[in-house]
């Protein structure tokens, strides 16, 4: 098996016991991630992926490419098809018939038990192709009815379609919504096709922007949990976010995902052509940190392709194409429980890892202590479990006296090609660690470790596999301790 298809044999020997007498600890009812979530809510969003970020260390969504129409024009979109060199929004490698989707769900779920979600983002708007949409869903849900399934959409079709969406039992609802300003929205939709026709400027900016609000407000209304994805366009709405932000937790939205504008000329999108820049990461984190108060963050989206198949940060994709699958596959729906029963045993360990370091933590740390953000490379499970040269992106957290929080995520070019460094990739790396000062590894080479060093930063591998939180909070406790240097923080 390849990327985070893990063996459930070698899951089942990695991960602790829970003590004698059961899980009846908060910390086994109440997850590290769970946070001031509701149990209802958390119930539905614990193996959700994109939902909860806890979840995405576990469990893995894929996409079906079955909505190729669109009804809107985005100067930050280039729908591409045949594309298997690119991973953003809009591209696939396949477009599918409904009956080849649901071939492919099955397919992927009998080889990778940490299958939960199934989401249709595109390439197009998953509600203007509708009747693909549900059908899919339709068939999918008659062999696998413990699958989850989203959709994403602009939300210009999605009033007339939230009663539907309601029978089919989806609850996860992304709209992209990146302005509630006409003025600001008509600078990054150039047109909608909308009742048979087109419309233009800030007439098409009205229709789209009244739309998004009516459907975001009827599934709020009828309890559907909705994520509204941003992207954040320096010098077009950066600034305008937090009123984003605002009137859509007036509305009811559970998360907000600010993402950055991907514009890469070589995209063909109008604003790569034009030149609009991408913003930093650190303005991107500014942006997000702006928002504090307002609807719930997402900060560990990867922006997927519409074909994304894996665990969040990784894409098997290329595994999975028609000619590569068998005829009629059959899931066994043993390993998925087992892989259930696994993970809820692995979280309640976690639980109670974060809280001893977080206890200790505040115990050690003096409360003066300097915050940092420090980066970590880990495939999954909230550990430290990653080799340096194989990181294709790094999980940041924040740390001070406080604790140690999740704060987003960083991609970057993996520093390994074929088993040899190539340090032409380092310039990328760096940049992306800009503003981070020690990077957590399983494992890093000599090379890299100097190259770090010469950039100010620390490579630390002396905490492989442990959970982040624990090993990030003992090397703060020992750096800026000041209180209780003995403090044991487990």
């Amino acid at each position: 098996m390849s990327g985070n298809v893990i063996p459930l044999s070698s899951i089942a020997r990695s991960l602790p016991v829970p003590p004698a007498g059961g899980c009846s600890s908060s910390s086994c009812r109440t997850p590290a991630g769970q946070g001031d979530v509701p149990d209802a809510v958390w119930d539905r969003i614990k193996d959700h992926p994109c939902f909860s970020e806890e979840a995405h260390h576990y469990f893995a969504r894929m996409h079906v490419a079955v909505a190729p129409a669109c009804n809107i024009q985005c100067n930050y979109c280039n729908r591409k098809y045949d594309c298997a060199n690119e991973s953003r929004p809009g591209v696939t490698s396949e477009r599918l018939t409904p009956e080849q989707a649901a071939r492919k769900v099955l397919a992927v779920a009998a080889r990778i038990p940490q299958l939960s979600v199934l989401g249709i983002a595109g390439p197009g708007d998953a509600l203007f192709d509708w009747r693909r949409t549900f059908e899919t869903f339709r068939l999918v849900g008659e062999k696998l009815p413990d699958l989850k399934f989203c959709v994403s959409t602009n939300g210009l079709a999605l009033p007339d379609h939230v009663d539907e969406l309601a029978r089919h039992n989806i609850d996860h609802v992304t709209i992209t919504i990146n302005a509630i300003d006409p003025e600001i929205a008509a600078g990054i939709y150039p047109w909608i096709y909308f009742k048979g026709k087109r419309h233009t400027g800030i007439e098409a900016a009205r229709i789209l922007l009244d739309r998004q609000m009516e459907g975001l407000e009827r599934l709020t209304a009828k309890g559907v949990l909705v994520k509204v994805n941003s992207v954040l366009i320096p010098g077009l709405n950066d600034a305008h976010l937090v009123a984003v932000n605002q009137a859509i937790k007036a509305r009811g939205a559970f998360l907000h995902n600010v993402m950055p504008l991907i514009s890469d000329p070589a995209h063909g999108t109008r604003f790569g052509l034009d030149g609009v820049r991408g913003p930093t990461p650190a303005e991107v984190k500014a942006v997000q940190d702006s928002l504090g108060g307002g609807a719930h963050l997402m900060r560990h989206c990867r922006q997927c392709r519409a074909d994304a198949v894996g665990m969040l940060g990784e894409d098997l994709s290329a595994e999975f194409t028609l000619d590569k699958l068998p005829e009629a596959p059959v899931v066994d729906p043993e390993p998925r429980r087992v892989y259930r029963e696994v993970v809820e045993r692995e979280r309640a360990d976690h639980a109670r890892a974060v809280a001893s370091a977080s206890a200790g933590l505040a115990r050690a740390a003096t409360p003066q202590a300097p915050a940092r953000l420090v980066a970590v490379c880990t495939k999954g499970g909230g550990r430290i479990n990653q080799h340096f040269g194989h990181a294709r992106e790094f999980h940041v957290y924040a740390v001070d006296a406080g604790g140690v929080r999740f704060s987003g995520v960083r991609k970057a070019g993996t520093y390994c090609q074929g088993g040899e460094g190539d340090d032409e990739k380092m310039p990328a790396i760096l940049a992306a660690l800009d503003g981070i000062d020690t990077v957590f590894v399983a494992k890093i080479g000599r090379c890299p470790r100097q190259d770090l060093a010469q950039a100010g930063i620390e490579a630390i591998d002396s905490h492989p596999f442990e959970y982040i939180e624990s090993a990030v909070a003992a090397w703060y406790a020992e750096r800026f301790g000041g209180r209780d240097q003995s403090a044991s923080i487990a």
